[in-house]
Order: structure tokens, then C-alpha cells, then sequence
């Protein structure tokens, strides 16, 4: 019988969130499990995807989905990126239903329904629902408590200090 799957929340305003969940996915893909990774409020070219790529046990829904911050978006423009993501949402949740898939990794959900790109229900409806042995990662900033609520695992990775704050940008390999 397989193992009962739990929920993973990685939350907060510190780096580590999206980290922490693809070591885990990482790891889960090492023991042969089948993975989808879906990436919202990214642009899909981080190095992470790139390795992750080369596993034949792995899916990636990724990207290039939001161009520029959201509050710059024209409200068309934020339609536009609201339908995309939904159907990225509903393709992984598709997959998993069919059983086609042991851990899912949605990073950044907690800020696309922060930001009203994915319905909050919507979310919630899955992860009640969800095939029993599936084991999902969510991360972001400001969870719901719903969500808080729902989550075997509540990681809250807090900012102390950070480069971005000295005007140190992103670096490929470190932070992409």
C-alpha cells in the first residue's frame, strides 16, 4: 500500500522557500518517485529547471507567465497571465488525479492566489480531495490560514539579512 502523501507549506519573506522545495522534489525524484514541478510568478530560466530537466521522472509547467511586476500590468494583461496559470494549475491537478504523479511542487502559489491569479478555493479543493498518497509543496509569502491550516509541514524561512538589500542582485547558480 503506498504511503499516505502530506502537505508541505515553505512560507515567509526569506530566500530558501523555492530551495528547500526542490531538494525535496530532489530528493523524491532520486527514490524513483514521478514529479511535476509548476512554476508560478517565475519565468521559467533558473538553473534549478535546468538540472531538474534532465530527469526522464520529472515534469516542469513553467513560465514566462508574468513579464515584469505584477502592478505594473495593464488589466488585460493581468487576464492574460490569470488564464495561463490557471491552466498550468489544472493540467498538474489532471495529472495527478490520473495518478500519474508521487510529489508536486507548486512554488509561488501562495503569492498567485495572494495576487488573485489562482482562486484560493480552487486551491483548497484540491489539497482536501488530493489522491492519498500524493505529496504536494507549496511555498510563497502570506499564506492564508487555510492554508497554514491544511499543511503537515509549515517551514516559515524568515529574512535576517540579504545581499538584495546591499543592491546584490540575483546570481545564476545561487539565486537562479
Amino acid at each position: 500500500m503506498k504511503q499516505a502523501g502530506l502537505i508541505h507549506l515553505y512560507c515567509g519573506d526569506g530566500k530558501g522557500k523555492t530551495t528547500a522545495a526542490m531538494g525535496q522534489i530532489l530528493r523524491a525524484v532520486g527514490y524513483g518517485f514521478q514529479a511535476v514541478v509548476v512554476q508560478f510568478l517565475k519565468d521559467g530560466d533558473s538553473s534549478e529547471l535546468k538540472a531538474l530537466s534532465a530527469f526522464s521522472n520529472v515534469r516542469i509547467i513553467s513560465g514566462k507567465n508574468v513579464e515584469g511586476f505584477t502592478f505594473t500590468m495593464t488589466e488585460e494583461e493581468k487576464r492574460r497571465v490569470r488564464q495561463c496559470m490557471a491552466q498550468h494549475f489544472l493540467q498538474a491537478v489532471a495529472w495527478c488525479r490520473e495518478g500519474m504523479v508521487d510529489i508536486l511542487l507548486l512554488d509561488e502559489i501562495i503569492d498567485a492566489v495572494n495576487l488573485g491569479f489562482i482562486e484560493e478555493q480552487a486551491l483548497m479543493e484540491f489539497l482536501r480531495t488530493k489522491p492519498r498518497g500524493l505529496e504536494v509543496l507549496l511555498t510563497g509569502r502570506n499564506p492564508a490560514q487555510c492554508f497554514a491550516g491544511i499543511a503537515d509541514y509549515y517551514s516559515n524561512v524568515q529574512k535576517v539579512k540579504h545581499p538584495y538589500d546591499r543592491g546584490i542582485a540575483a546570481r545564476g547558480g545561487i539565486e537562479k
